[in-house]
């Protein structure tokens, strides 16, 4: 495959050929490895919840010597903090959330006296506030009831515009967007923030969107009959997937730039919704193809339609009729024989072994008897 040709597919000029149906066990086996790494990390490790699901204390000061986030998070590593979130807002106001500062036994005034003798800044200057678990368990309770009424319409509209096996299909491929979206933030430890959550639930809409359009796809080819009955179900929707690759290829694309600045550059809470898209879209793109579509040939498949159109096309293939070019074999007798399906050079062997098996090329016809009429004489 030369370059221009790579360019062109890349374009959309032309339609590539990967076999993705045919080695579904294999997409399947890779999401499977991963599905088992991320629930090892849910149920071992578990989940970072922030400060808003399980409380803690938020302390803001001005500072007047210069500092940064790392300078902040160290004082607050060395006084049995590291798990704090830092920000600075404003370019000279910092914030932090932290656990729970009760009393002087977990070293809480002698952080406050280190962070504010590092901000040049007397400890009174230091605004502290404690922070209950009831705003995010109300966060995370809208958002489950969200998340159910969305799975709930959402099926409903794919079961109506298409079938109800392709909104099966969808489902698959959304759960297992969450499971992986979750189990990475399990095993690298990030803290799940009200801003995880958001990104989360668009995760929904983007994947599904990329799904219901290789779907329109799949059920416009598969409606001519005519590519069903030459390519078989599970051809026309590996034809349907090469069709609309590039396009989920640069949808994906032109989503993941804008979140990859924001992941580089962005500020803290920032790049924790940046984060979680970006893990999402990622995880989105490749189940649409290679989960989504792949689960909907195992269910067709075992229609008797689809089932009848499949033995009738692996018989046509049987007996020869794909190819054009065939070649005559000469039975022993003289007569023709059958009509078989053969390349090029395989018809010539088949004439030359024709023609030593009856001793030597056909005669030709003899000429006709018949004297020609009389030419009449002129008066």
């Amino acid at each position: 495959m030369n370059l221009n040709h790579v360019v062109a597919t890349y374009r959309g000029h032309t339609i590539p050929k990967f076999r993705f149906i045919e080695r579904r066990d294999l997409w399947f086996a890779i999401s499977g490895a991963v599905i088992v790494l991320s629930l090892i990390g849910l149920f071992f490790r578990g989940l970072n919840w922030s400060i808003d699901f399980e409380g803690g204390a938020q302390l803001q000061y001005t500072f007047t010597t210069a500092v940064s986030v790392q300078d902040v998070s160290g004082v607050l590593a060395d006084n049995g903090h590291s798990d704090s979130e830092v920000q600075i807002a404003n370019g000279d106001t910092i914030v932090i959330r932290t656990s729970t500062l009760t009393d002087d036994a977990d070293g809480g005034d002698a952080m406050l006296q280190a962070l504010a003798k590092q901000a040049g800044i007397p400890q009174a200057d230091i605004s502290q506030q404690d922070v209950g678990p009831t705003w995010g368990r109300e966060i995370s309770k809208k958002a489950l009831t969200g998340l159910i009424a969305v799975l709930l319409a959402i099926s409903l509209y794919i079961s109506l515009r298409f079938e109800w096996k392709m909104a099966i299909g969808a489902m698959i491929a959304l759960v297992h967007d969450l499971v992986i979206t979750a189990g990475i933030y399990a095993l690298t430890g990030r803290q799940v923030t009200p801003a995880t959550v958001i990104a989360i639930l668009t995760i929904l809409g983007f994947s599904l969107y990329d799904t219901v359009v290789i779907y329109d796809k799949i059920k416009e080819n598969t409606e001519t009959s005519a590519m069903v009955a030459r390519l078989g179900y599970d051809g026309t929707v590996n034809y349907s997937l090469n069709q609309v690759l590039m396009r989920s290829v640069n949808t994906s694309l032109v989503v993941l730039l804008p979140i990859l600045s924001l992941l580089f550059f962005g500020g803290e809470t920032l790049k924790d919704f940046a984060f979680a898209m970006f893990i999402g879209v990622t995880t989105g793109a490749y189940s649409s193809i290679f989960i989504a579509a792949p689960v909907l040939t195992i269910f067709k498949g075992r229609e008797d339609r689809y089932r009848q159109m499949e033995a009738r096309r692996l018989a046509r293939g049987a007996r020869g009729q794909l190819p054009k070019k065939t070649a005559a074999v000469v039975e022993d007798d003289g007569e023709m024989g059958e009509i078989v399906t053969v390349p090029a050079a395989a018809s010539a062997a088949a004439a030359t072994r024709a023609t030593a098996r009856t001793g030597g090329p056909s005669r030709p016809r003899p000429k006709s008897k018949r004297k020609p009429p009389a030419k009449r004489k002129r008066r």
